[in-house]
């Protein structure tokens, strides 16, 4: 899967302690757009541009991000699917149901990507690519499902990082389409699968 859009954060370039007009030189100015310099509002309002694309109607999404709880209905197999997967086995891969804890563990696990955990039914949602290729069925992996075309998605508002309310991002998209590899979603439920198994599992 190609990423697109990435930015990293960076330390910003010095600039000239006395620049002419209280600008900054031009040389500096283009080490500084060279950097992909960006603030967290600004990853997140881009992120949000894009999840737009997943509605017929921004308005309403843009209405129902702004409301206590900021959930949006956004609709899956188009710019975007859904792999939803119980929290057990998220928790039985991370070796811990200690939100905090699983949320770095699921950074480390994904090479980017993002992943919405609803707190009242206890599912995590890694989003990847509307086309993905998801072979596996509920007799392989039970209660693990692939939301595609025809199917809709509560997502949580972009501001919302923290394990309360309805749904958060427990791995904020960090910039515009950074979805989740197939191969690694499908790698946190073989591992929480086999963690179970052992008797690991929480």
């Amino acid at each position: 899967m190609t990423r697109t859009g990435t930015t990293q954060e960076t330390t910003a370039a010095s600039t000239d302690p006395d620049p002419v007009d209280g600008e900054p030189h031009e040389a500096d100015a283009d080490m500084l757009e060279a950097t992909g310099l960006t603030t967290l509002s600004e990853r997140q309002f881009a992120a949000t541009s894009w999840l737009l694309g997943a509605t017929e109607d921004p308005g309403v999404a843009r209405r129902q991000w702004d409301e206590p709880g900021g959930i949006a209905l956004l609709a899956c197999g188009g710019i975007l699917a859904a792999v939803r997967i119980p929290a057990h086995l998220v928790w039985a891969a991370a070796k811990t149901d200690e939100l905090e804890k699983v949320d770095a563990f699921l950074g480390q696990w994904f090479d980017g990507g993002a992943v919405i955990m609803d707190l009242h039914s206890h599912l995590y949602y890694a989003l990847v690519p509307g086309t993905a290729a998801w072979r596996w069925n509920d007799r392989h992996f039970p209660g693990v499902e692939c939301l595609r075309r025809d199917s809709y998605l509560g997502v949580p508002s972009t501001r919302l990082t923290e394990p309360r309310g309805r749904a958060y991002w427990c791995l904020p998209m960090q910039s515009p389409g950074d979805l989740c590899y197939v191969d690694e979603v499908e790698a946190l439920v073989r591992a929480g699968r086999a963690a179970r198994a052992e008797g690991d599992g929480r």
